[in-house]
């Protein structure tokens, strides 16, 4: 049988096999599971003896199963599994924990007596006999051992893929074995001439020796190959989707001289900074270009891009084009009314009709609002997903504007633009993003960085309360909060949880990930606030909670409550994470703080310190020093520049978080990838995948990379891509 990288793995492999991978990881085509990599190899010819394993050390070792029990543990809750193998001349034991017995009797059944597999793990001891404490391992089956051990013999290396309960890499192994036998045709992504200056294997070699390799020699150049593969695949997907948006026709926007853009420019109390003024110039070009706009505006928390937004809007409207911003959350859309309704003063508002669209409103304010829309009297909307449903209709959508775009999943945003005749776009996020992510999620996207912040703002100074090394500073944490509303001032206080008695978090909510075993948060809003209803200095006072699961009117009651300084200390979820302008308010309090990423607290400090009034962030933690969430907690304390907090973040966690699950399909496109470490290599391939289109708009000479990105690009992911 002959296949090729588009053959099903179904007639590869027959249904079964083809069922299982598809449910365990998604793979449907030879191509597929041919981009299932190994994540690492054992190494036969250097594998120890049991005898002469040393304390301390991870190894890997070829035994057999000899015994295998398990059993309910007798002090606390779960169970265990007691394993013991042995390579024929020593023995050693295994050991493993389960949530419950019946996970333990699972583990025991698949180690059953006589099974042989690799084993790696750290070398422990325990009373006196030699153990592995929960290790990997890769069980041969039994046509399979007498190979495998030949293979141990001869020094092959074993490689060891991501697997399941249900798929064990030595499985994975024989399919990819079996396929990689039929495969006749693998299509060159990569120019005879790129492949040489660059040094790389041809796509067959590649393929064959990432799952193959005779030494660990063979190991990088594979990996490198394929690295640059993924790269070029993707930057050249994002080229041609910049575009096809290119090729669209827009209607021009032109500011007109006297018009609603120059009056509202000439009643600005403040002069724009320096950047503001060059990226108003540069989207001000964009809306009368060729094509529609398609810009991503990056700015510190407070830079002022809604101001920016807001000059855009205006100049569309001057020539009746109405503009949709869109906002995460209803407390945020309701405050963006509310700013830009400040911000056009009684002269300009009334001409543009800034009007409020969110789902939660009551029904007849709801109809009288898409009225103004539908009519095109409306010429700024604000509101929430409620713009996206098929009754919410525009007369003339010219603009259309994405607050926190990586709040807001991507079929969302394609159904807002879809109102419209090829709609200018705007995205904004406060959230900075390291230039190689946003290379590769949002390389369709031309970018501006708004880096200057406004004249006149007091700073935030930040502080890390660490509870594990200072108990006694949880007291002190709530008398400085006294201190600053005895002076007039406001406080939030923000709470990873809403109940943690009912365990109830805000919807969608991405927290920091956590150890394995970790318990959640101490704190949520309620406990927070039946503990200070009692204290002495702060249970007197006008104290409020506002949290995503109360009714729409009551959480924005409650923010303009705290905004016209009716309240004193605000205890919130991380519904007012983005946006919230309160210039009184002076001290942001955040529970719980490795509870949350990185660029998460970077946003909520922002909240303070927006006005005259100096800012306070107090970040309250019991993780431990030197734990990786302690770290997270100690690098937004020690800068304020958001820049540089994106690449800690990027480097604590992994691109895989940073990019976000509205870039899903994107990110499950990154086998290898990796958009720090290979940041050189990106930049490389986007060079060449724009050498490339400039000679080849349609692949037609390249026809290795076109079935690359027909195979690699999912139809989803060009969804993705196509609505960024």
């Amino acid at each position: 049988m002959s296949l090729t990288l588009d053959s099903s793995l179904e007639e590869a492999l027959g249904a079964t096999p083809a069922k299982t991978l598809d449910r365990a990881f998604g793979l449907t085509s030879v191509g597929d599971l041919l981009s299932h990599y190994p994540r690492r190899y054992a190494d036969p010819g250097e594998l120890t003896p049991i005898r002469e394993l040393p304390l301390g050390e991870t190894v890997t070792i070829v035994a057999e199963v000899l015994s295998s029990s398990a059993r309910a543990m007798r002090n606390r809750r779960g169970a265990m599994v007691d394993v013991v193998i042995g390579d024929g001349i020593g023995k050693m034991s295994l050991t493993f924990f389960a949530k419950n017995l019946g996970a333990a009797k699972w583990r025991s059944e698949d180690l059953a007596v006589g099974r042989r597999g690799v084993f790696s793990g750290k070398v422990g001891e325990f009373n006196g006999v030699t153990q592995f404490a929960h290790p990997e391992y890769e069980l041969f089956d039994d046509e399979d051992a007498a190979r495998r051990r030949a293979d141990a013999r001869a020094a092959v290396l074993i490689p060891i893929y991501p697997a399941t309960a249900s798929l064990q890499t030595w499985q994975i192994a024989k399919f990819v074995g079996r396929v990689l036998d039929a495969v006749e045709d693998v299509p060159e992504p990569l120019s005879a001439e790129v492949r040489a200056r660059e040094e790389l294997l041809t796509a067959r070699e590649a393929i064959e020796q990432i799952h193959r390799p005779k030494t660990r020699n063979d190991i990088d150049p594979a990996v490198r190959t394929l690295r640059m593969h993924e790269a070029l695949t993707l930057q050249t997907a994002l080229l041609q989707q910049r575009d096809a948006v290119r090729s669209l026709s827009a209607t021009a926007r032109p500011a007109k001289p006297g018009g609603l853009l120059e009056r509202f420019d000439a009643v600005l109390p403040y002069s724009l900074t320096p950047d503001q003024q060059t990226v108003g110039e540069q989207v001000a070009a964009d809306l009368v270009g060729a094509w529609p706009m398609n810009r991503l505006v990056q700015g510190e928390v407070g830079s002022g891009k809604t101001l920016v937004a807001l000059r855009a809007m205006l100049q569309v409207a001057e020539s009746g084009g109405q503009a949709a911003l869109i906002a995460p959350t209803e407390v945020l859309a309701g405050q963006h009314l509310r700013s830009i309704t400040k911000m056009l003063g009684p002269q300009l508002a009334p001409l543009v009709m800034p009007t409020l669209l969110t789902g939660q409103m009551p029904a007849a304010d709801r109809r009288k609002a898409a009225l103004r829309v539908a009519s095109g009297q409306a010429l700024i909307v604000v509101g929430t997903h409620a713009l996206l449903g098929e009754k919410t209709t525009f007369a003339d959508l010219g603009l259309v504007v994405v607050d926190e775009q990586h709040r807001f999943g991507v079929e969302q945003r394609e159904a807002l633009r879809a109102k419209g005749s090829s709609p200018h776009a705007l995205v904004l996020t406060a959230t900075p993003i390291p230039r190689t992510v946003a290379m590769t999620v949002f390389g369709d996207l031309d970018t501006s960085v708004i880096r200057t912040m406004p004249k006149g703002r007091a700073g935030i100074e930040s502080f890390v309360a660490p509870l594990a090394e200072h108990p006694g500073w949880f007291n002190r944490v709530w008398e400085r909060a006294a201190e600053e509303i005895a002076q007039g001032r406001q406080v939030f206080a923000v709470c990873a949880a809403i109940d943690t008695a009912k365990k109830t978090a805000e919807s969608g909510e991405q927290l920091a990930p956590q150890p394995e075993g970790a318990s959640g948060p101490r704190w949520g809003v309620v406990q927070l606030d039946e503990a200070l209803a009692t204290h002495p200095r702060l249970g007197g006072l006008r104290r409020a909670v506002l949290h995503g699961k109360m009714p729409s009117d009551e959480k924005d009651a409650v923010m303009q409550a705290f905004a016209r300084g009716e309240i004193d200390l605000l205890l919130a979820t991380t519904v007012i994470e983005v946006g919230v302008d309160v210039p009184n308010a002076s001290t942001m309090i955040v529970l719980d703080a490795d509870r949350f990423g990185v660029s998460q607290l970077h946003q909520l400090r922002g909240r303070v310190g927006r006005g005259g009034v100096p800012g306070l962030c107090l970040l309250v933690t019991e993780a431990e020093e030197g734990s990786v969430a302690r770290e997270r907690v100690d690098a937004v304390a020690a800068t304020l520049d958001g820049f540089a907090l994106a690449e800690v973040d990027l480097e604590l966690r992994g691109e895989g978080d940073v990019l976000g699950s509205a870039q899903a399909g994107v990110r499950s496109s990154l086998k290898l990838l990796r958009v720090v470490k290979d940041s050189r290599l990106i930049v490389k391939a986007r060079e060449l995948a724009e050498f490339i289109l400039a000679e080849d708009p349609d692949l037609e000479a390249n026809p290795g990379l076109k079935s690359a990105i027909m195979r690699r690009v999912s139809d989803e992911d060009r969804a993705a891509l196509a609505k960024n």
